[in-house]
């Protein structure tokens, strides 16, 4: 019998308490600010990353980077590319093997990066393919933070304007709670133990069978005008 992969509705989390960044948060748009910033964090064995970039709303639309926030479990720092560019101490973080920077659909993140600077990253793990090792088959950072800490990660100021001139205090406070976030699900697991070899592959084939029976339902609902949405 093939082990069930771990999944979770939207129902489900937004029955969960809400949870935020509580530590300290650092938004820089000095040079002087990027120095001291790189300095901490060169200091640090991991860090969790994510970026921000001015929603699109019509296709073939896309904005560079507005914001990168970088964080340990009790301090982030939101660097305002917009502001500074990609200075050389930025990029040193991102280049730097002894840093073990997190992230999630990271691949994303650090080619609008290298789109603002050329570089060549280092010492990245995107925990997306980390999870199915654990039997987890869900990739977004709301779902994911859910499955292993039971709690809700609030997304709304995920379609705001990140080119503001002044980020507003819900701005900040989700920024940095994204890459906190990912930091923690990182940490969390690296302390669970990941599953044998052959029963994820069993795993990961029974979930591209329920996939394609989701898709065939659908298609059938759409084919005799049932509104799938309600469903």
């Amino acid at each position: 019998m093939v082990m069930e992969a771990i999944h979770i509705s939207k129902e489900e989390i937004n029955a969960m308490p809400v949870v935020r960044f509580e530590g300290q948060t650092v938004v820089v748009t000095e040079q002087e600010q990027v120095e001291e910033a790189v300095e901490y964090l060169n200091a640090q064995k991991i860090v969790g990353v994510d970026t921000e970039s001015r929603p699109a709303f019509h296709k073939g639309e896309r904005f560079p980077v507005s914001l990168v926030q970088i964080a340990t479990e009790e301090k982030c720092f939101l660097f305002r590319l917009r502001v500074l560019g990609m200075p050389d101490a930025l990029v040193s973080v991102f280049t730097n093997p002894n840093i073990t920077k997190v992230g999630l659909a990271f691949k994303d993140d650090i080619e609008g990066l290298r789109r603002l600077r050329r570089f060549k990253p280092q010492g990245c793990v995107d925990v997306q393919s980390m999870v199915n090792n654990y039997g987890i088959f869900e990739l977004g950072l709301q779902k994911l933070f859910a499955i292993l800490y039971g709690k809700k990660i609030s997304k709304s100021q995920q379609l705001t304007n990140w080119d503001n001139a002044v980020l507003t205090p819900d701005q900040a406070r989700y920024a940095s709670t994204d890459a906190w976030a990912t930091l923690l699900i990182y940490n969390k697991l690296l302390s669970m133990e990941r599953l044998p070899a052959k029963m994820v592959e069993e795993m990961k084939k029974a979930e591209h069978v329920r996939l394609l029976d989701h898709q065939r339902q659908v298609q059938e609902e759409k084919g005799t005008g049932i509104d799938d949405k309600k469903n």
